[in-house]
Protein backbone atom coordinates (compact mmCIF):
# COMPACT_ATOMS: atom_id res chain seq x y z
CA UNK A 1 0.00 0.00 0.00
CA UNK A 2 2.88 2.39 0.73
CA UNK A 3 4.07 1.90 -2.86
CA UNK A 4 0.62 2.91 -4.09
CA UNK A 5 0.71 6.06 -1.95
CA UNK A 6 4.11 7.02 -3.38
CA UNK A 7 2.65 6.72 -6.87
CA UNK A 8 -0.17 9.10 -5.95
CA UNK A 9 2.30 11.93 -5.47
CA UNK A 10 2.60 12.01 -9.23
CA UNK A 11 -0.81 13.66 -9.34
CA UNK A 12 0.66 16.91 -7.97
CA UNK A 13 0.56 18.81 -11.24
CA UNK A 14 0.46 22.56 -11.59
CA UNK A 15 -2.91 23.80 -12.83
CA UNK A 16 -2.29 27.23 -14.27
CA UNK A 17 -4.72 29.87 -15.44
CA UNK A 18 -5.99 33.37 -14.90
CA UNK A 19 -6.15 37.00 -15.88
CA UNK A 20 -2.79 38.78 -15.56
CA UNK A 21 -0.69 36.74 -13.09
CA UNK A 22 -3.42 34.84 -11.34
CA UNK A 23 -1.96 31.36 -11.48
CA UNK A 24 -3.13 28.70 -9.05
CA UNK A 25 -0.76 25.89 -8.31
CA UNK A 26 -1.69 22.79 -6.29
CA UNK A 27 1.51 21.04 -5.27
CA UNK A 28 0.51 19.46 -1.95
CA UNK A 29 -0.69 15.88 -1.59
CA UNK A 30 -1.79 14.29 1.67
CA UNK A 31 0.33 11.21 0.91
CA UNK A 32 4.00 10.94 1.90
CA UNK A 33 6.65 9.45 -0.40
CA UNK A 34 8.74 7.73 2.30
CA UNK A 35 12.47 7.98 2.90
CA UNK A 36 14.53 7.80 -0.29
CA UNK A 37 11.47 7.66 -2.54
CA UNK A 38 9.91 10.28 -4.76
CA UNK A 39 8.77 11.15 -8.25
CA UNK A 40 9.49 13.22 -11.33
CA UNK A 41 6.66 14.53 -13.51
CA UNK A 42 6.68 16.37 -16.82
CA UNK A 43 3.20 17.72 -17.54
CA UNK A 44 1.49 20.07 -19.96
CA UNK A 45 -1.62 22.21 -19.55
CA UNK A 46 -3.71 23.99 -22.19
CA UNK A 47 -6.52 26.39 -21.31
CA UNK A 48 -8.44 29.37 -22.60
CA UNK A 49 -10.83 32.07 -21.47
CA UNK A 50 -12.91 34.66 -23.32
CA UNK A 51 -14.75 36.11 -20.31
CA UNK A 52 -13.41 37.47 -17.05
CA UNK A 53 -14.56 37.91 -13.48
CA UNK A 54 -14.23 41.61 -12.69
CA UNK A 55 -15.61 43.56 -9.74
CA UNK A 56 -18.56 43.66 -9.36
CA UNK A 57 -19.68 41.49 -12.33
CA UNK A 58 -18.42 39.09 -14.99
CA UNK A 59 -17.89 40.46 -18.52
CA UNK A 60 -18.01 38.39 -21.71
CA UNK A 61 -14.88 39.68 -23.41
CA UNK A 62 -11.28 40.03 -22.26
CA UNK A 63 -10.32 43.73 -22.40
CA UNK A 64 -8.03 44.48 -25.39
CA UNK A 65 -7.31 40.80 -26.13
CA UNK A 66 -10.84 39.36 -26.60
CA UNK A 67 -9.65 35.81 -25.84
CA UNK A 68 -6.58 34.42 -24.07
CA UNK A 69 -4.98 30.99 -24.46
CA UNK A 70 -2.44 29.76 -21.92
CA UNK A 71 -0.12 26.81 -22.46
CA UNK A 72 2.36 25.55 -19.92
CA UNK A 73 5.00 22.88 -19.51
CA UNK A 74 5.82 22.03 -15.92
CA UNK A 75 8.66 20.10 -14.28
CA UNK A 76 7.79 18.68 -10.87
CA UNK A 77 9.88 16.61 -8.48
CA UNK A 78 9.50 15.22 -4.95
CA UNK A 79 11.87 13.38 -2.63
CA UNK A 80 11.36 11.80 0.77
CA UNK A 81 14.08 13.11 3.10
CA UNK A 82 12.66 10.81 5.77
CA UNK A 83 9.39 8.97 6.32
CA UNK A 84 8.00 12.16 7.89
CA UNK A 85 9.65 14.90 5.80
CA UNK A 86 9.42 15.50 2.06
CA UNK A 87 10.76 18.12 -0.35
CA UNK A 88 9.00 19.27 -3.52
CA UNK A 89 10.17 21.52 -6.36
CA UNK A 90 8.23 22.86 -9.34
CA UNK A 91 9.16 25.05 -12.30
CA UNK A 92 6.75 25.95 -15.15
CA UNK A 93 7.37 27.42 -18.59
CA UNK A 94 4.30 29.42 -19.66
CA UNK A 95 3.10 30.86 -22.95
CA UNK A 96 0.18 33.30 -22.88
CA UNK A 97 -1.42 34.41 -26.16
CA UNK A 98 -4.03 37.11 -26.72
CA UNK A 99 -6.19 37.89 -29.74
CA UNK A 100 -5.90 41.68 -29.89
CA UNK A 101 -6.42 43.43 -33.21
CA UNK A 102 -3.09 43.97 -34.98
CA UNK A 103 -3.80 47.68 -35.42
CA UNK A 104 -4.32 48.01 -31.66
CA UNK A 105 -1.13 46.05 -31.01
CA UNK A 106 0.92 48.38 -33.21
CA UNK A 107 -0.74 51.60 -32.03
CA UNK A 108 -0.37 50.80 -28.31
CA UNK A 109 2.96 48.97 -28.57
CA UNK A 110 1.37 45.79 -27.17
CA UNK A 111 2.15 42.18 -27.94
CA UNK A 112 -0.17 39.21 -28.40
CA UNK A 113 2.31 36.76 -26.90
CA UNK A 114 4.30 36.55 -23.69
CA UNK A 115 6.32 33.48 -22.71
CA UNK A 116 9.10 32.31 -20.44
CA UNK A 117 10.05 30.45 -17.31
CA UNK A 118 7.82 31.63 -14.47
CA UNK A 119 8.46 30.99 -10.75
CA UNK A 120 10.51 28.30 -9.02
CA UNK A 121 8.66 26.85 -6.03
CA UNK A 122 10.38 24.90 -3.25
CA UNK A 123 8.22 23.21 -0.63
CA UNK A 124 8.78 21.21 2.56
CA UNK A 125 6.02 18.95 3.89
CA UNK A 126 6.21 17.24 7.28
CA UNK A 127 3.95 14.78 9.07
CA UNK A 128 3.38 16.05 12.61
CA UNK A 129 0.70 13.61 13.80
CA UNK A 130 -0.78 10.26 12.75
CA UNK A 131 -3.73 8.56 14.47
CA UNK A 132 -5.68 5.38 13.79
CA UNK A 133 -9.44 5.92 13.83
CA UNK A 134 -10.79 2.39 13.78
CA UNK A 135 -9.64 0.98 10.42
CA UNK A 136 -8.87 4.47 9.10
CA UNK A 137 -5.77 6.65 9.48
CA UNK A 138 -5.77 10.42 10.05
CA UNK A 139 -2.54 12.31 9.24
CA UNK A 140 -1.86 15.94 10.12
CA UNK A 141 0.79 17.66 7.99
CA UNK A 142 2.53 21.03 8.09
CA UNK A 143 3.71 22.67 4.86
CA UNK A 144 5.96 25.65 4.16
CA UNK A 145 6.79 26.85 0.65
CA UNK A 146 8.56 29.69 -1.12
CA UNK A 147 8.41 30.87 -4.73
CA UNK A 148 10.62 33.28 -6.66
CA UNK A 149 10.74 34.39 -10.31
CA UNK A 150 13.57 32.77 -12.28
CA UNK A 151 13.39 34.91 -15.42
CA UNK A 152 12.96 38.60 -16.20
CA UNK A 153 9.39 38.25 -17.49
CA UNK A 154 7.50 41.53 -17.31
CA UNK A 155 4.46 42.43 -15.24
CA UNK A 156 4.19 46.21 -15.27
CA UNK A 157 1.59 48.97 -15.64
CA UNK A 158 -0.73 48.96 -18.63
CA UNK A 159 -3.55 46.85 -20.08
CA UNK A 160 -0.99 45.09 -22.28
CA UNK A 161 0.01 43.08 -19.20
CA UNK A 162 -3.35 41.33 -18.97
CA UNK A 163 -1.54 38.42 -20.64
CA UNK A 164 1.54 38.54 -18.38
CA UNK A 165 2.71 35.04 -17.39
CA UNK A 166 2.92 35.90 -13.68
CA UNK A 167 2.98 38.75 -11.18
CA UNK A 168 6.78 38.62 -10.70
CA UNK A 169 6.33 38.43 -6.94
CA UNK A 170 8.15 36.41 -4.32
CA UNK A 171 5.78 34.33 -2.19
CA UNK A 172 5.94 32.46 1.11
CA UNK A 173 3.10 30.21 2.26
CA UNK A 174 2.38 28.25 5.43
CA UNK A 175 -0.38 25.61 5.42
CA UNK A 176 -1.90 22.87 7.52
CA UNK A 177 -3.23 19.65 5.99
CA UNK A 178 -5.60 16.99 7.36
CA UNK A 179 -5.64 13.72 5.41
CA UNK A 180 -7.96 10.79 6.17
CA UNK A 181 -7.22 7.40 4.54
CA UNK A 182 -9.84 4.66 4.70
CA UNK A 183 -9.30 0.91 4.36
CA UNK A 184 -11.45 0.90 1.19
CA UNK A 185 -9.04 3.28 -0.58
CA UNK A 186 -11.31 6.32 -0.33
CA UNK A 187 -9.57 9.38 1.11
CA UNK A 188 -10.41 12.93 2.15
CA UNK A 189 -7.93 15.82 2.26
CA UNK A 190 -8.40 19.36 3.50
CA UNK A 191 -5.81 22.11 3.65
CA UNK A 192 -5.72 25.79 4.49
CA UNK A 193 -2.98 28.38 4.71
CA UNK A 194 -1.83 31.95 4.27
CA UNK A 195 0.39 33.32 1.51
CA UNK A 196 2.55 36.43 1.81
CA UNK A 197 3.66 38.17 -1.43
CA UNK A 198 5.81 41.17 -2.43
CA UNK A 199 5.77 43.43 -5.54
CA UNK A 200 2.50 44.98 -4.25
CA UNK A 201 0.67 41.66 -4.72
CA UNK A 202 -1.87 41.34 -1.87
CA UNK A 203 -1.46 38.53 0.63
CA UNK A 204 -4.10 35.81 0.47
CA UNK A 205 -5.88 33.01 2.32
CA UNK A 206 -5.70 29.77 0.33
CA UNK A 207 -7.53 26.47 0.85
CA UNK A 208 -8.36 23.23 -0.90
CA UNK A 209 -10.60 20.22 -0.29
CA UNK A 210 -10.22 16.91 -2.07
CA UNK A 211 -11.98 13.53 -2.14
CA UNK A 212 -10.75 10.55 -4.08
CA UNK A 213 -10.00 6.87 -4.41
CA UNK A 214 -6.50 5.34 -4.24
CA UNK A 215 -6.29 1.80 -5.57
CA UNK A 216 -3.46 -0.39 -6.86
CA UNK A 217 -4.32 0.23 -10.53
CA UNK A 218 -6.15 3.56 -10.49
CA UNK A 219 -6.22 6.87 -8.65
CA UNK A 220 -8.97 9.47 -9.13
CA UNK A 221 -9.87 12.63 -7.24
CA UNK A 222 -12.12 15.66 -7.33
CA UNK A 223 -11.14 18.96 -5.75
CA UNK A 224 -12.31 22.45 -4.93
CA UNK A 225 -9.64 25.14 -4.47
CA UNK A 226 -10.16 28.62 -3.00
CA UNK A 227 -8.24 31.88 -2.74
CA UNK A 228 -9.31 35.10 -1.02
CA UNK A 229 -6.98 38.11 -1.26
CA UNK A 230 -6.59 40.76 1.41
CA UNK A 231 -8.60 43.94 0.95
CA UNK A 232 -5.54 46.13 0.35
CA UNK A 233 -5.52 45.03 -3.30
CA UNK A 234 -7.18 46.93 -6.15
CA UNK A 235 -9.84 45.97 -8.70
CA UNK A 236 -9.27 46.16 -12.45
CA UNK A 237 -10.75 49.30 -14.05
CA UNK A 238 -12.16 50.46 -10.70
CA UNK A 239 -11.17 53.52 -8.58
CA UNK A 240 -7.64 53.10 -7.25
CA UNK A 241 -6.50 50.89 -10.14
CA UNK A 242 -3.29 52.26 -11.68
CA UNK A 243 -2.92 49.64 -14.38
CA UNK A 244 -0.48 47.59 -12.28
CA UNK A 245 -2.00 44.10 -12.40
CA UNK A 246 0.08 42.42 -9.65
CA UNK A 247 -1.60 44.74 -7.12
CA UNK A 248 -5.12 43.45 -7.90
CA UNK A 249 -7.18 41.32 -5.54
CA UNK A 250 -7.48 37.82 -6.98
CA UNK A 251 -10.23 35.63 -5.52
CA UNK A 252 -11.43 32.38 -7.03
CA UNK A 253 -13.24 29.09 -6.67
CA UNK A 254 -11.74 26.40 -8.89
CA UNK A 255 -13.14 22.91 -9.43
CA UNK A 256 -11.16 20.08 -10.91
CA UNK A 257 -10.63 16.36 -11.30
CA UNK A 258 -7.57 14.22 -12.03
CA UNK A 259 -6.59 10.61 -12.57
CA UNK A 260 -3.40 8.56 -12.48
CA UNK A 261 -2.80 5.19 -14.12
CA UNK A 262 0.40 3.37 -13.15
CA UNK A 263 2.29 1.56 -15.92
CA UNK A 264 5.29 -0.76 -15.83
CA UNK A 265 8.63 -0.07 -14.13
CA UNK A 266 7.61 2.98 -12.14
CA UNK A 267 6.10 4.97 -14.99
CA UNK A 268 2.56 6.30 -15.12
CA UNK A 269 0.23 8.65 -16.96
CA UNK A 270 -1.75 11.55 -15.49
CA UNK A 271 -4.71 13.51 -16.83
CA UNK A 272 -6.70 16.38 -15.36
CA UNK A 273 -9.33 19.03 -15.99
CA UNK A 274 -10.12 22.25 -14.11
CA UNK A 275 -12.44 25.21 -14.40
CA UNK A 276 -13.05 28.45 -12.50
CA UNK A 277 -16.65 28.88 -11.38
CA UNK A 278 -16.32 32.14 -9.43
CA UNK A 279 -13.70 34.82 -9.02
CA UNK A 280 -12.49 38.40 -8.90
CA UNK A 281 -9.98 39.95 -11.34
CA UNK A 282 -9.59 36.54 -12.95
CA UNK A 283 -10.15 34.88 -16.30
CA UNK A 284 -13.04 32.37 -16.43
CA UNK A 285 -10.69 29.67 -17.60
CA UNK A 286 -11.16 26.00 -18.38
CA UNK A 287 -8.19 23.76 -19.05
CA UNK A 288 -6.98 20.21 -19.52
CA UNK A 289 -3.65 18.69 -18.56
CA UNK A 290 -1.68 15.52 -19.08
CA UNK A 291 1.71 14.21 -18.12
CA UNK A 292 4.22 11.41 -17.84
CA UNK A 293 5.48 10.47 -14.39
CA UNK A 294 8.28 8.36 -12.98
CA UNK A 295 8.07 6.99 -9.46
CA UNK A 296 11.15 5.73 -7.62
Amino acid sequence: MQKIYRSLLLLSLANLSGLSAAYAQSLVSGFMAGKGHGSVVVSGTVERYSSVYLAPTKIDKVPIFDEVRVSSLNLYGSYGISDKLEAVVSLPYIESKGNADEQVVKAQNYTNRRAGLQDLTVLLKGKVLSRELGTNVLDILAVVSASTPVSDYKSEEGLGYIIAIGNHAKKATVSGVAHLKTVSGVFFTGQAGYSVRDNSAPNAFVAETKVGYAGPKLYVDALAAFQHSDKDGTDILQPGFTGFFPATRVNYVRLGASAFRPLAKGFGLTVGVNTYVAGRNLGKSTGVSGGVAYNF
